[in-house]
C-alpha cells in the first residue's frame, strides 16, 4: 500500500477503541510535527510511555551530582537536558548560578581531555540514557583505563527499555499495541521483542521518525490487531538489523552489570538499570541506592504521564504551573518529555 492508502485506511477505521503507546520521545514529536493525530481515526489514541530517560531520573540522582558539583576539587559535566530538573536542593541551573562547578558538555569524550590537561580536578559526568547513549559512556571509562586516566568519574542513570516495557504490559493491560523505539532497537536490535510479543500477545513494531514510516508501523499494528496477530516486526530495516549493533552490546557487556534501578513514575524495576562492573570500579562516582524522589505538589501527573495513563495536557498543573520556563517535573523540562513536547506544540 501507498502512503495516501494507508491514511485513508487509518482515517476509515471504525473497529473497537485502540491504544497505541510509542516508546521514544522523539517519536511523540515527530507525531505532532507531522500532525498524525489528525490524519488517523479518533478510535486510534497515541499515548507515550517511558521514553525519555531524563524524566525517568529519580530526584536523588540529581542531589548526588549537585553534591560532586559544590565538592572542593570536582566539576560536573552534564548534557543541558539535565540542567532544569528539580531536585531537592534546586536544579544544576541553579546550583550552577550559586557556585557550583558545572559545566555542560556536548560529548563525554570531552572529560578525557579536560582530565589530561587538568590532572587536579576530577571531573564528574552526569551519565543518562538508554541503550543508545550507554555505550558512549562505555567507551569512555574503556579509553580513560587505556590512558591511564583516573580523575574521572561516572554517575549513571543509565537505563534498559525493555525491562520498562515489560513492566507497563504487566500493569496496564489496557495498551493494545507498541510503536517501539527505533534508536534503541539499532543497539538492541529487533529480536528482544519477539518475548514480548509471545508473552503479552500484542504487536511490537519497530519505527523509524518520518511522517510516513510512523504511519506504516500505525497500520501494521492495527492489521495485527484485526487478524489476531501479535508478532514483533521491523519497519525501520534501513537502521535496526535483527541482532543489533554488536560492537556496541559488547560494550555495554564488558563495561556495565544490570541491576535494579528507579524509575520515576514506575518505581523499581529489577535488571533494568546499568551500573559499572567492578573491573572499572575507580571510575564509579556512586550510582546504586539512588532511589528517593522529591516529594512533588499532590496535583502533579508525572507518574501517571510516564506510563500513558493520561495525556500531559490532562495534569492540571500543565502550562498553569508547569511550563518549561518554571517546571515541576522533568517530564516539562527535557526536549523529550512528553510534557515539553506538548506544550510547544500547543502554545
Amino acid at each position: 500500500m501507498n502512503i495516501s492508502e494507508i491514511i485513508e485506511y487509518l482515517r476509515g477505521y471504525r473497529g473497537r477503541e485502540l491504544k497505541l503507546m510509542e516508546v521514544c520521545g522523539t517519536h511523540t514529536a515527530a507525531i505532532f510535527k507531522s500532525g498524525i493525530r489528525d490524519l488517523i481515526s479518533p478510535d486510534i489514541k497515541l499515548i507515550s510511555g517511558p521514553g525519555c530517560p531524563v524524566c525517568v531520573t529519580p530526584t536523588a540522582y540529581i542531589d548526588k551530582c549537585v553534591e560532586y558539583a559544590h565538592k572542593p576539587g570536582h566539576e560536573l559535566l552534564t548534557f543541558g537536558d539535565m540542567m532544569k530538573v528539580p531536585g531537592t536542593g534546586g536544579s544544576l541551573s541553579e546550583n550552577k548560578a550559586g557556585g557550583a562547578r558545572i559545566t555542560v558538555m556536548y560529548s563525554p569524550f570531552e572529560a578525557l581531555d579536560k582530565a589530561k590537561a587538568d590532572p587536579d580536578t576530577t571531573y564528574v559526568i552526569a551519565a543518562v540514557g538508554f541503550e543508545t547513549t550507554a555505550p558512549a559512556y562505555g567507551l569512555v571509562i574503556k579509553a580513560a583505563a587505556e590512558q591511564g586516566i583516573e580523575n574521572i568519574r561516572l554517575v549513571t542513570a543509565l537505563k534498559t527499555a525493555i525491562p520498562a516495557i515489560s513492566w507497563i504490559c504487566e500493569n496496564q493491560q489496557d495498551i493494545d499495541g507498541f510503536i517501539c523505539p527505533g534508536h534503541v532497537s539499532v543497539i538492541t536490535g529487533r529480536h528482544v521483542y519477539d518475548a514480548l510479543a509471545e508473552k503479552y500477545k500484542k504487536p511490537f513494531v519497530v519505527s523509524g521518525f518520518e511522517a510516513e514510516h510512523i504511519l506504516a508501523t500505525i497500520y501494521r499494528i492495527v492489521k495485527q490487531i484485526e487478524t489476531g496477530e501479535s508478532q514483533a516486526e521491523n519497519l525501520y530495516r534501513n537502521a535496526v538489523r535483527e541482532d543489533g549493533n554488536s560492537r556496541a552490546l559488547q560494550v555495554l557487556d564488558e563495561v556495565f552489570r544490570p541491576g535494579p534501578a528507579m524509575w520515576r513514575g514506575l518505581g523499581v524495576i529489577e535488571d533494568s538499570g546499568l551500573y559499572i562492573r567492578d573491573e572499572y570500579s575507580v571510575y564509579d562516582g556512586g550510582s546504586s541506592m539512588l532511589y528517593e524522589d522529591m516529594e512533588l505538589p499532590a496535583e502533579c501527573c508525572c507518574g501517571a504521564v510516564i506510563t500513558g495513563r493520561i495525556n500531559p495536557d490532562q495534569c492540571p498543573m500543565f502550562g498553569v504551573k508547569c511550563t518549561p520556563v518554571d517546571p515541576f517535573g522533568p517530564c516539562m523540562v527535557s526536549s523529550e518529555g512528553s510534557c515539553g513536547i506538548w506544550y510547544r506544540n500547543k502554545f
